[in-house]
């Protein structure tokens, strides 16, 4: 069946840039430029090795100078996943002696979830308020129930978009090493205080796939928890994407050179969205309305599949989510909107691209009505 706005839809919208942004115009400039001079091993001391060795250098100086941080506590790694588990298990071996529990928020990512659940010793999940925010004495309390290997509180929920209390917290762990996954805010908000070790995913800002970023702070203890790789990098493994990682780093200091502007667009963008679906019945709007990323928002539909929504949708020419946002692959109930007390099925994820416009969130607002009561009325409602 051909509904009308198919036939009026121009072409796509795409609305998932938390899953991915799509590329930046300066990474992609950055990569195609870069093929022709960072293919060989920056191991190498012959001339081709050199020119790489110079090009990944200077990507790691331009990430370090967009997130504030040391050119010497930034390592790319091949995905935001694995510098999230190499962040995390690397703080967690370096203090076995000490003790092995793992002590994380119930919303954190599933990467940081499996690599807790995949390390010796307990995990510790602390409970989450209706908005998806961790209470500090809550973390505290945690992390004093036992010995303590480290911490992981993320930066801003990567589903709902609520930001953590990653410095408070930070502020009272009295020598716990705080590990923060940064995936989802990283190039849109700064990074928060207090962390030992973070991780960041290039995708996620506009860069190429399939480089994450893994910074550990000077002076942290941090072992790597898997076999030695003799690279430039210690802390990673396998043969550097030069072109890729110094793509990366264009698109990142290209997006915090335009933050304030795009951010502030952006939350506009999505308090409109936030005002307009509370007017379909029975729709629950989750996530802090204010201490948030500035681009994204989910609400949930009672009595609606997210997968035939994110299907009627796609048909009327919007690229939206469902699900839970690290497993939508096979659409499982999302863990972090059950962890908030909200409804875990019927939800949709809406996340603006930099490029998103005004108009692009007006047509959405005009077919997502028709779209969940057409849903509705196929089982009968």
């Amino acid at each position: 069946m051909t509904n009308a706005a198919d036939a009026t839809t121009p072409g796509p919208t795409y609305l998932d840039s938390a899953s991915s942004e799509p590329l930046h115009p300066a990474a992609r400039a950055t990569l195609l430029a870069a093929l022709d001079q960072g293919y060989a091993d920056p191991r190498r001391l012959h001339g081709p090795g050199r020119s790489a060795r110079l090009l990944l250098d200077n990507a790691r100086a331009v990430v370090a100078e967009a997130l504030g941080v040391r050119a010497d506590e930034v390592t790319f790694t091949s995905s935001g996943t694995d510098a999230v588990h190499r962040g995390l298990l690397g703080l967690h071996r370096a203090r076995a002696r000490v003790g092995d529990a793992i002590v994380h928020t119930a919303v954190e990512h599933s990467s940081v979830l499996h690599a807790a659940a995949w390390a010796p010793g307990e995990h510790r999940s602390v409970p989450v308020d209706a908005a998806g925010r961790v209470g500090v004495d809550d973390v505290i309390a945690a992390a004093g129930a036992g010995p303590t290997a480290v911490v992981a509180v993320q930066s801003a929920n990567h589903e709902v978009g609520t930001t953590q209390p990653v410095a408070e917290v930070a502020a009272r762990l009295d020598g716990t090493p705080l590990f923060v996954d940064a995936c989802a805010s990283a190039g849109r908000t700064p990074l928060p205080d207090g962390w030992s070790a973070a991780a960041a995913s290039a995708h996620k800002w506009g860069g190429p796939a399939g480089v994450g970023v893994l910074l550990v702070r000077k002076g942290a203890r941090w072992v790597s928890p898997f076999p030695h790789d003799d690279r430039v990098d210690a802390r990673a493994s396998g043969f550097e994407n030069v072109p890729a990682a110094l793509a990366a780093a264009a698109a990142l200091q290209a997006v915090v050179a335009e933050r304030d502007e795009t951010s502030a667009r952006q939350a506009r963008l999505v308090d409109r969205v936030r005002a307009a679906v509370t007017a379909i019945p029975d729709t629950d709007v989750v996530g802090d309305p204010v201490d948030r990323l500035p681009h994204l928002v989910t609400f949930s539909f009672l009595y609606v599949d997210g997968e035939a929504l994110v299907h009627a949708l796609d048909r009327r020419g919007f690229g939206v989510a469902s699900g839970s946002a690290c497993t939508a692959s096979t659409l499982e109930p999302s863990h972090v909107l059950a962890a908030m007390g909200a409804l875990t099925h019927g939800n949709l994820r809406l996340s603006l691209t930099r490029d998103a416009t005004k108009a692009d969130v007006e047509a959405f607002l005009a077919v997502l009505p028709g779209a969940v009561a057409e849903i509705r009325a196929d089982v009968g409602l």
